[in-house]
Order: C-alpha cells, then structure tokens, then sequence
C-alpha cells in the first residue's frame, strides 16, 4: 500500500513539473508573438520622420532669426535719434528693450513662417524627387504627414507658452522701457473715474494719482431694486500696496449714510481700513494692455470688467480667444503648405511658394479685419477671431482631398 502511494506521489509531481514546463513554454510563446507585433509596427519614429521634423524646425527657426535680425535693424535705423536724444544707456537697449522685443515678434510671425517653411522644404523635396521615391514605396500621404504634424504640435506649444506666460512679463519691460526713452509720456494721474466694483456696487473718484497710489473725492453707492441704500464719503483714500490682503483701501475723513425707508443713519470717523474690489490699474488704460497680460490674468480681468459694464472688454477678449486660436493655425497652415507643395511642378518651388506667401498674407490680413470687426463692430470676440481659421480649414480640406493618396 505504501508503495502505491509512493509512486502516485512521484506521478503526480512529474505531472505538475511537466504542466509548469509548459506553461512557461506557453508563456516565452506569448511574449514571442507580442514582440513580433510590434516588431512589426516598427519604431515610433522612423529615420525619414526624424530627417523631415529636422528639415522642418531647422528651416523654420532659420527664417525667424532671419526676419527678426531684418526688423531689428530696421527698428534700431528709425530709433537711433530717439535713443540718442533721450541718453537710454546701451545696456538697456541691447537687454531691456531688444531682448523683450525679439520673442513678441517671433511669436507674432511664427503662423507666416510655419506656412514658408512648408513649401520652402517640401517644394525642395519634391524637386529632389524625394516625395516621389516615399510614394513609390508605399507611402501614403497621410503618413507622410505624420511628421509635418508633429513639427506643427512642437510649434504650437511653443507659441502657445510663449504667448501665454512669457511675452505678457517681456511687454511689461519693452513697453516701460518705450513709455520712458521713446514715448516719454506717461499717464499717473487720472480724474473723473467711476466703475462698478461689485453687483449694485458703484464707486466714483475725482482724482486719482497713480504714482502715490492716493485719491481724492470718492463716493461708493449700493444700490438695490434701482434704489440707494448706502452712501460712503471719503475726503482720500490711498491703496495700501504693503497689505497682504488684496483690494485693501484706507480711507480718511468718512462718512457713511445708510438710508431705511424714510429714516437715515449717519456714521463717520477719520480713518477706516476697508475692502473695496478694485485696484489701481482698473482705474486706468494704457495703450497695448491686454499685451501685458498672462492667460490666467486676462480671464480674471475680463470677467471683472464684464460686472463693472466696461465697454473696452472686447479687445481683450480678442486677445484672449486669438491665444487659443494660433495654437490651430500652425495646424492649419502646415497641411495647406504640405498640400500645394508635395507635387513635382515645371516652374519649381517659386509657384508654390508665391502661392503660400499670398495665401500666409491673407490670414494675416483676415485676423486683422475680423479683430477690428469685433473691437469696433460688435461683432463676437470668439466668432470674429475663428473665422480665419474656419475659412483656410475649410481650404486645407479642400486641398488635402484633391491630393493624390
């Protein structure tokens, strides 16, 4: 009997040797295969995706240094009396003014340059017969897109950060910097001023001087169901710049009125630290603003000055909906370039390219027509700003569909 268990033991642990065997077998199989797959899906990025996206950012940021080192001489030929006259110390010209300057206009260029850049290098290689050695292979042109589109996505964050967060600090410096030595005007002192601070909160300055950060004659009046309820007085009232809290005011020699039915109490005193919404730069306007501002600023100002009832918010919204929609134009602009460019043409690349130079400059135009037309006309900041882009998508799907696949 022991012997008989003895060796049903021995079958039974060769039987589960035999199964782990082949299960480890089964396994090296699996990963096998799964290693084959994507052997087979080849590499993320191929050699010709690497030579074009190269091809692509070198001939891109080529031109830009090209045109900004073209606009800064020109800019330094009409400013070298002003500088002069005005003894702006060199190092502030080279690193205040001109440093700040070069990536706002870089960034303002960036969708006409994506758009030369194409044809410019596709238009090359398609004289290098180079597109039609991809094709022949089997290549389609969707894929031969692939790494157009992933040069365009690089531009666009780029554009986008810039824009965003970077250009906004830089303008502040080139814009002092222009008030100071250039302009030489600045505005400190502004009278007559009256926003809406809150709902059915109304404030009124006389004077306001933005250099001492203090005011004169201000009245802020509540009002509820088109009635006033509350009238605050003050003979100054100074913004206090070291407060940690925000919308901190000082007010002396006030005097408030609250007003009950037919009855009225009256307070007043000397001083009295109060928080009233605003700030001092709600109080003035300064030519190019909305430029100085970061996305996250610009959202918070638009939506303050749409409670208060300002009648500038549309410039800003302009600004603001143009930010999100130059991330799409680089998009755009690179499969139209792509499209009219890929063919082999007797002419050479210079009709490609004269076509893309007229077309570039057409957005360009529209973004302007289309922003004055929301500034001046009326018309929806967000609609007035994506009509360029609705416009040439609807041509680079046009063009796109007739190209042969």
């Amino acid at each position: 009997m022991n012997g008989i268990k003895s060796t049903l033991g021995k079958w039974k642990a060769h039987a589960q040797s035999q199964h782990r065997e082949q299960g480890k077998t089964q396994g090296h199989s699996l990963l096998s295969t799964l290693a084959g797959k994507l052997n087979m899906r080849g590499p993320l990025l191929t050699r010709l995706d690497k030579y074009i996206i190269k091809k692509f950012l070198g001939t891109f940021i080529f031109s830009i240094i090209l045109i900004i080192a073209i606009v800064i001489v020109f800019d330094f030929n009409e400013r070298i009396d002003k500088f002069t006259s005005s003894h702006a110390p060199w190092q502030k010209i080279l690193f205040t003014y001109y440093l700040n300057f070069i990536p706002y206009f870089a960034n303002l260029f960036s969708p006409l340059f994506v758009f030369i850049s194409v044809i410019f290098f596709t238009s090359k290689l398609a004289d290098n017969s180079e597109i039609i050695a991809m094709r022949s292979n089997g290549m389609s042109f969707r894929r031969l897109l692939k790494p157009y589109m992933i040069s365009a996505t690089i531009i666009a964050i780029v554009s986008f950060i810039l824009g965003a967060y970077i250009i906004p600090h830089s303008n502040i410096k080139k814009l002092n910097f222009e008030s100071k030595y250039i302009k030489r005007r600045e505005i400190s002192t502004i009278d007559n001023v009256q926003l809406q601070v809150d709902t059915g909160v109304v404030a009124f300055m006389s004077y306001f001087n933005n250099k001492t950060k203090v005011g004169h004659g201000f009245f802020l009046d509540k009002i509820v169901d088109k009635k006033v309820v509350s009238h605050l007085s003050a003979q100054s009232i100074q913004y206090d710049t070291l407060s940690d809290v925000r919308y901190k005011w000082k007010l002396k020699d006030w005097r408030i009125r609250q007003l009950k039915g037919m009855r009225e109490e009256i307070t007043s005193g000397k001083e009295m630290d109060s928080i009233i919404i605003m700030e001092p730069s709600d109080l003035f306007y300064t030519m190019n603003q909305q430029e100085t501002m970061t996305m996250p600023e610009l959202k918070e100002y638009i939506a303050k000055q749409k409670l208060r009832g300002s009648t500038n918010v549309s410039l800003f919204e302009v600004e603001y909906y143009n930010r999100i929609a130059s991330i799409f134009a680089a998009f755009i602009l690179t499969i139209i370039g792509v499209t009219l460019s890929c063919e082999k043409r007797k002419g050479g690349m210079g009709l490609s390219l004269g076509l893309g130079l007229a077309l570039s400059f057409s957005y360009i135009m529209f973004q302007t027509v289309f922003s004055t037309f929301a500034v001046n006309a009326g018309w929806p900041p967000i609609i007035s700003v994506w009509i360029p882009n609705i416009i040439f998508a609807c041509v680079a799907f046009y063009l796109y569909k007739r190209t042969p696949k």
